[in-house]
């Protein structure tokens, strides 16, 4: 098996795009990742590959996304084993520059910010975050453009649900020529949501943080109101709630549970913190 080509720098990506458009692809798929790649990631660039005449997933673990005593450092690279995971659904282009190719003056001058809906929720946690993110997907989305003979869509978990629809939003602000994708979550058979922190867990912390989908599902189901669920995972040890929140899936507004509402949760099991959604 062949597997993708593996771009460094901007030049040789935007190079490979090109050359592939001319030689008749129409539409290029984008997924953007920090590597670490699970199965979750493995359905999106299966999704990625499937809709698309090229595929182009982008490893690159982002310094803008990181705050004060988080995870950058430490946070886990595999790039062979994400190359070889993605060879297996063959995606073509792997995009995994350094920081110096994506910011070769330090930290950029100019940004994009996320405005209110960045700044609550995971914001309130993490801030600057979702300027981060947004930041670097802005660039990859002028890295990979395709150009007019060509159509570029972008791909991402609906886990990151507020990160979604940031990312809908600048598409949407900026008039960019670019269809965000949606992928469903990808869960374990237990239930608990795929993320590249689940190795931090430990086999009994893994077993706790199921209380997240549990409350989840149970609030779906209309078996536990608000209050009960925060309470159920209060109780759990090893388990710091930081919210458990419904909200309206458009603006991130804060409403009662009810029919078409998003409910989303994040919480600390031991050291590693975890985040999971679901529709009402």
């Amino acid at each position: 098996m062949t597997g993708p080509v593996v771009c460094t720098t901007v030049a040789q990506l935007r190079e490979e795009i090109g050359a592939r458009v001319t030689r008749g692809a129409r539409t290029v798929g984008l997924f953007p990742t920090m590597g670490a790649l699970h199965d979750g990631h493995a359905r999106i660039a299966q999704r990625t590959r499937a809709e698309n005449d090229l595929a182009v997933v982008s490893v690159f673990v982002n310094p803008l996304q990181f705050g004060p005593g988080e995870d950058f450092e430490s946070y886990p690279r595999d790039l062979d084993g994400d190359v070889a995971r993605l060879a297996e659904v063959g995606v073509d282009l792997v995009f995994a520059p350094s920081v110096e190719q994506m910011y070769p003056d330090g930290t950029p001058v100019v940004s994009v910010t996320s405005g209110r809906a960045g700044s609550i929720l995971e914001g309130a946690t993490r801030p600057g975050h979702f300027d981060g993110a947004l930041t670097v997907v802005n660039k990859l989305f002028t890295i990979a453009a395709p150009g007019p003979a060509a159509e570029l869509r972008a791909y991402f978990g609906e886990k990151d649900a507020q990160q979604l629809l940031l990312m809908q939003r600048m598409v949407r602000d900026f008039d960019y020529p670019v269809e965000i994708r949606a992928v469903p979550i990808v869960r374990s058979e237990q239930g608990l949501a795929l993320s590249s922190r689940n190795q931090y867990l430990s086999a009994e912390q893994a077993d706790h943080a199921l209380v997240l989908h549990r409350t989840l599902r149970a609030l779906a189901a209309g078996e536990l109101t608000l209050e009960r669920a925060r309470s159920a995972i209060d109780a759990e040890p090893e388990v710091r709630l930081d919210y458990f929140v419904t909200v309206d899936p458009g603006d991130l507004s804060l409403v009662e549970p009810g029919p078409g509402t998003l409910a989303l949760v994040a919480a600390w099991v031991g050291p590693t913190r975890l985040i999971d959604n679901m529709r009402i």
